[in-house]
């Protein structure tokens, strides 16, 4: 009974900053929120037995990731954003349908939960086993996500230091 508490718990927090992120004005608030959305996942990982994860959740994504978020924001001056709900009410007819059908799965799942009967796996998280997997298998697609980040970082500062003596390039 605990566990179900806690885990619903949690999904009320991580669902209710999901939804503050989405719909704050200011960028540094939505930042924010994604911060404690990370944060309550990382909880998920506590209390699904995988430590490791936990800490690599909150270093890597709430800290370093949103560091880097936090300094595009502040570099362009994006602070305030336009409003959540678009130009066009199309968008919000798409959203609100799509959003329907991700409840209505939901609610399917939460119904045939009883009446399926495959057993997962128990999957090694230790720190040993991670590192074997990514550094096995995922070792280009690794360097190709750092090599890109870092591109994108150097591109960002270029157009900020072009933007700001007034020239194109």
């Amino acid at each position: 009974m605990g566990n179900s508490f806690v885990f619903m718990l949690l999904a009320v927090i991580a669902v209710g900053s999901a939804i503050g992120m989405l719909v704050s004005r200011d960028a540094v608030h939505s930042a924010l929120f994604l911060v404690l959305n990370f944060i309550t996942i990382a909880v998920f990982y506590v209390v699904l037995n995988a430590p490791f994860l936990a800490m690599v959740q909150v270093t890597v994504y709430a800290g370093a990731i949103m560091v880097l978020f936090m300094f595009v924001i502040m570099l362009l001056g994006a602070e305030r954003l336009r409003g959540m709900w678009g130009d066009r009410p199309s968008e919000l007819v798409f959203a609100a349908f799509l959003g329907f059908l991700l409840v209505v799965t939901f609610l399917i799942a939460l119904v045939m939960e009883g009446k399926t009967a495959v057993s997962a796996n128990m999957i090694d998280s230790s720190p040993v086993a991670l590192g074997l997997r990514l550094f096995e298998g995922y070792v280009f697609p690794f360097e190709v996500v750092g090599i890109l980040l870092l591109s994108a970082m150097v591109g960002v500062v270029i157009l900020t230091i072009s933007n700001k003596r007034g020239k194109n390039v």
